[in-house]
């Protein structure tokens, strides 16, 4: 029998070997880890799946109360994800305003990243880090409530008006669950000197008893006859809310909730109802502008492109700040409906308050013709 030759067999095995180092070439992305990650959602995203329902929304969450001062988180849903965040309220004053400038950026830029409110706190700022935590929470809830049926079991959240007092504002935010009050708090409440003693004497009760009775009809707290009254008005439209809402199957969108049979708004800026009711009125509420002398915030009411209503759920109070916004407030609110626009003439030793009231008025404008 003929031999191989030597060179042969040295040929037939390199292409052999080479065969094979392309055969395993081309079967290994297959197992490459890399390549199968491709496919899993970045870190954040399961968080960002359940919010919105694809299209654009802007919402705006709870004022959440710290020790510090008051803290409120707007967000941007695009495609189901949070594309930007931010808050419009935030602790300011002293330190505050120092401490806030270093968190707030850091908090807004870990949201995005994780797409959910399971984001850390920033070190050096506990009370601000938890209270903007709450807020976001409360806005992603919003923006996954929209899809929620009608007869939905689930707790809603719902926040009353904001009610003026004598002695500052009371807005009342309940949960309810099966027909029931399972939690009342005040987001707002009268503060400052005497007020501060009692609100942090009767709030609690009146949240006890909101619970208790399951309804607005409770008795006001000895000695504190202003702030019940308000607490008593905000929780009774928060119930009214919440009925209305469970009524036609809608949830809080975009910051204002909205039900059958009352006007509807949301932070995006889309008229609720428009088109099946053109000529509803519609209840809007503009940004809150921060003045030297407190927050102003403006809501209004828009029938048929005219504005039939104008007031201030925020204005600055304290000291000299209550005689001037009792003073002021009014004669802007009657000139916004007067001119229908946010173009109104300020009010002679209220240069401050005219000025965040009308910014805060354009942007309720705004969001009712967006």
């Amino acid at each position: 029998m003929k031999k191989s030759h030597p060179i042969r067999r040295v040929l037939l095995a390199s292409a052999a070997t080479v065969s094979g180092i392309v055969l395993l070439l081309t079967l290994k992305p297959s197992s490459d880890p890399t390549a199968a990650g491709e496919s899993v959602a970045p870190q954040g995203s399961a968080g960002a799946q359940a919010v919105g329902n694809g299209q654009t929304q802007t919402l705006t969450g709870e004022v959440e109360q710290t020790q510090y001062g008051p803290v409120q988180v707007r967000i941007t849903v695009s495609g189901g994800k949070i594309t930007k965040a931010d808050a419009v309220q935030k602790p300011e004053g002293g330190r505050s305003t120092q401490i806030s400038g270093d968190s707030i950026p850091k908090l807004n830029q870990a949201t995005v990243a994780a797409g959910s409110a399971d984001i850390d706190a920033v070190s050096g700022a506990t009370y601000t880090s938890d209270g903007y935590k709450k807020s976001l929470q409360s806005a992603i809830d919003k923006a996954g409530g929209s899809g929620q049926g009608a007869g939905s079991a689930q707790a809603q959240t719902v926040t009353g008006e904001a009610e003026q007092t004598q002695y500052g504002p009371v807005q009342v935010r309940i949960t309810v669950s099966g027909g029931k009050i399972t939690k009342a708090d005040a987001v707002q409440k009268p503060e400052g000197g005497r007020s501060t003693q009692i609100s942090g004497d009767s709030i609690p009760k009146l949240n006890q008893a909101a619970i208790a009775a399951g309804s607005a009809d409770i008795d006001a707290v000895s000695g504190a006859t202003y702030t019940s009254d308000g607490y008593k008005k905000s929780l009774q439209s928060a119930l009214d809310k919440a009925k209305s809402a469970q009524g036609a199957g809608a949830q809080e969108s975009g910051g204002q909730e909205q039900g059958a049979g009352q006007s509807g708004s949301t932070d995006a800026g889309a008229g609720a109802g428009a088109g099946s009711a053109p000529a509803q009125g519609e209840t809007v509420q503009g940004e809150v502008v921060k003045t030297e002398y407190g927050p102003v915030q403006v809501r209004v009411t828009v029938s048929d492109g005219k504005i039939t209503k104008a007031e201030a759920v925020q204005m600055p109070t304290g000291g000299r700040s209550t005689q001037i916004s009792g003073n002021a407030i009014p004669k802007l609110n009657q000139e916004a409906v007067a001119s229908g626009s946010a173009d109104i003439d300020a009010v002679s030793g209220a240069t401050y308050t005219s000025a965040g009231y009308k910014k805060s008025l354009q942007s309720a404008l705004d969001n009712a013709g967006g």
